[in-house]
């Protein structure tokens, strides 16, 4: 008896620790960015078939780490616009160090055919002076 109300006390806590996690993790994941050392982290998730964020801005010359992760299957990100071409595995985090020197905007793309509705997935860096 006092297993089992050890067991169910058990599973209630993590069920709190849960709900209280998780609004703080889907806040920090729809920011989408954070800082590693003095430069910026934005996390870009691809999933059938769409990027989130889909729009990025970034700074000429400032140095940033995009971290990549999949959540559904193999994809592909590609912006020849300022020379990023990767792939993105389920559960791993790919992560690209760039410094962008072209201004403007530039569209990226999944490259990878992951199905009926991959023409879609794309979207844009802004790089700004």
């Amino acid at each position: 008896m006092k297993k089992n109300l050890l067991a169910i006390g058990g599973i209630a806590i993590a069920i709190a620790l849960t709900l209280v996690a998780a609004p703080l993790l889907s806040q920090r994941l729809a920011a989408g960015s954070e800082t590693q050392g003095s430069e910026q982290v934005i996390k870009i998730t691809a999933k059938m078939f769409e990027f989130t964020p889909s729009k990025i801005k970034l700074k000429k010359g400032v140095a940033v780490i995009l971290d990549f992760v999949s959540l559904d299957r193999h994809h592909g990100f590609d912006c020849s616009g300022i020379g990023i071409r990767t792939d993105i595995w389920p559960g791993q985090v790919n992560k690209q160090r760039v410094v962008p020197q072209k201004a403007g905007t530039h569209e990226f793309h999944c490259d990878r055919f992951c199905g009926d509705g991959h023409e879609g997935m794309s979207g844009e860096i802004i790089v700004e002076e």
